[in-house]
């Protein structure tokens, strides 16, 4: 059973696991979306997404190197960061906000093997949407569910550093160079220093 779910604050993720982790990258989609229409505004609005990248990337450092000390430390930062008035309306209210979830945030302090990004996820889904669109998407849901198949299959030998066409020919060809996936990934996590999370 999963127990953190790592994801966007979108409704629908609400309720399904007891934690939920959110994703820096769709919070930082937010900030981005402001625009100032007076110069000082534009100023203090890149500031601040200077200090907010920073931010991340000392979660980043965080991840590789966790301590309770360092963890108090960002938290300060967070509130620091996030409850300071700027003067910019639009920006401090979007603050706000943030700082109303920061418990989902800061998450990663109590889970440092946590993602703060989904990127790979969305990469994938992306592909399988721009092949969608290249096609004008499948006609029949006997289309569709091949379709997702293979999509899904290259996504995955691509992240396994596989190559798909090669995955596809070797059982046809019967020459045995690679593994079921099955046997890859229980090779793959056998590595992993992770494995009772």
């Amino acid at each position: 059973m999963v127990q953190t779910l790592v994801c966007d604050d979108a409704a629908q993720f609400k309720l399904l696991t007891d934690n939920i982790a959110l994703f820096w990258v769709h919070e930082g989609r937010h900030y981005k979306k402001l625009s100032p229409f007076i110069a000082c505004h534009q100023k203090v609005l890149d500031k601040f997404l200077d200090d907010l990248w920073n931010y991340y990337r000392d979660l980043l450092a965080y991840q590789d190197s966790p301590s309770q000390q360092t963890a108090d430390k960002l938290r300060y930062k967070f509130w620091k960061l996030f409850d300071t008035d700027s003067g910019y309306q639009q920006l401090d209210e979007r603050k706000r906000l943030t700082l109303l979830k920061i418990s989902e945030l800061l998450y990663v302090l109590e889970d440092p093997e946590l993602p703060l990004h989904n990127n790979p996820a969305e990469l994938a889904a992306r592909t399988m949407v721009q092949g969608r669109n290249i096609s004008y998407a499948t006609q029949t849901l006997e289309g569709t569910q091949p379709w997702d198949t293979f999509m899904s299959l290259v996504a995955t030998t691509r992240k396994l550093g596989i190559s798909f066409f090669e995955y596809i020919r070797d059982p046809i060809c019967k020459v045995g160079n690679i593994p079921c996936l099955a046997t890859i990934f229980y090779e793959k996590s056998a590595l992993n220093p992770f494995d009772c999370s």
